[in-house]
């Protein structure tokens, strides 16, 4: 086994600390990875704090992994050492369903492994994300750092980026549609640049009157206050596909109501509590569909970190260090706290102050 060392979560009502673990020693097809960057996800704060069901602690989080390969098994064919790699929110799936022989591992009719809080099925112990110094993953579930994607602002796109890339590629949309972004904040500000990317026109729906500049430098082509209603009529039945990103309770009828006949608004944003149920006479007028999306596959998302290589896009982050962590917790859930613009990245050179502690 392979000591290493992270941060951890002991309980949903504590602080991340210091926590000392191993990791199972690389199999044949095993790649070992030293983590040099972690985005935080808010999945991440969910689950510490248990808003989504039961958790085993000790809990290390951590889903978006940037690092580079220290040692490969005799069997892995794909990575060598020190290539720049990834790793999303999965670590293994059971290969064998219709959709993960489809190349849509995450929706695996037998359940995929989670790079945390899932059971590691060579060891039968928890997975521990990448919080940490080190992590060990089946050269299937990594992905290759394409060349001009810097690694910090990599990091955010293997969970945000593919999340808001996929229902993009999946409802085929580009130049000549209209697209509505709902929400500018972690997800939100990648949708913008990706869906600018991909080629509709892009409109950013935000409650935020001082996010308007930001939403324009991103790709937005128009910004929206949803709290308006003037604005948002303005834009009834004109639009292609509506994005929800927001991870909030909210009231989805003023959105439902702005799509044309046969469009989509689709959800990746989880909220702790539902949102309220849309009127079933917005969807049946117009013949309007309200779905749901979450990540994407591993070719996905090979294909989308390719497609961010190409057109020069990252995420835009702050980087923290692991000390920090808390803090960063606490800005995220906190509407009263200094907004991160606009994603968290931990930057895993700090973990060498907590080794030897």
């Amino acid at each position: 086994m392979i000591p290493t060392v992270g941060y951890a979560a002991f309980s949903g009502d504590t602080e991340l600390r210091r926590f000392a673990f191993t990791r199972r020693d690389p199999g044949p097809r095993d790649v070992q990875i030293d983590i040099l960057f972690c985005g935080i996800c808010h999945s991440d704060v969910h689950t510490v704090r248990g808003e989504w069901g039961p958790v085993q602690y000790p809990f290390v989080p951590g889903h978006e992994i940037v690092g580079r390969v220290v040692q490969v098994g005799p069997e892995v064919a794909s990575f060598r050492k020190d290539a720049l790699v990834g790793v999303g929110c999965m670590v293994d799936s059971c290969r064998v369903c219709r959709s993960c022989v489809d190349g849509l591992e995450q929706f695996c009719e037998n359940g995929f492994t989670g790079t945390y809080s899932g059971v590691e099925k060579q060891t039968g112990r928890q997975t521990f994300g990448g919080y940490a110094k080190t992590i060990v993953v089946d050269e299937r579930f990594v992905l290759r750092i394409p060349d001009g994607l810097e690694a910090a602002r990599a990091a955010p796109l293997l969970c945000a980026g593919i999340t808001t890339y996929s229902p993009l590629r999946h409802w085929k949309l580009g130049k000549g549609h209209k697209v509505g972004i709902v929400g500018l904040g972690g997800l939100g500000h990648i949708g913008i640049k990706l869906a600018h990317a991909v080629g509709p026109h892009v409109v950013l729906f935000t409650t935020s009157p001082g996010k308007r500049q930001d939403g324009l430098r991103l790709g937005a082509d128009e910004v929206v206050l949803s709290q308006d209603a003037n604005q948002m009529a303005q834009h009834t039945g004109s639009l292609d596909f509506i994005l929800d990103t927001v991870a909030a309770p909210h009231d989805l009828d003023g959105f439902m109501v702005l799509l044309k006949r046969d469009a989509a608004m689709v959800l990746v944003g989880i909220p702790a509590t539902p949102h309220p149920s849309p009127s079933v006479l917005n969807l049946i007028l117009g013949r309007r569909t309200l779905a749901g999306s979450i990540t994407g596959g591993l070719a996905e998302t090979q294909q989308m970190l390719d497609f961010c290589a190409q057109h020069g896009l990252g995420a835009d982050i702050e980087l923290v260090p692991i000390q920090a962590v808390n803090d960063a917790y606490e800005r995220l859930v906190n509407k009263d706290a200094e907004p991160v613009k606009y994603r968290f990245v931990i930057d895993m050179s700090s973990l060498a102050g907590v080794e030897a502690s």
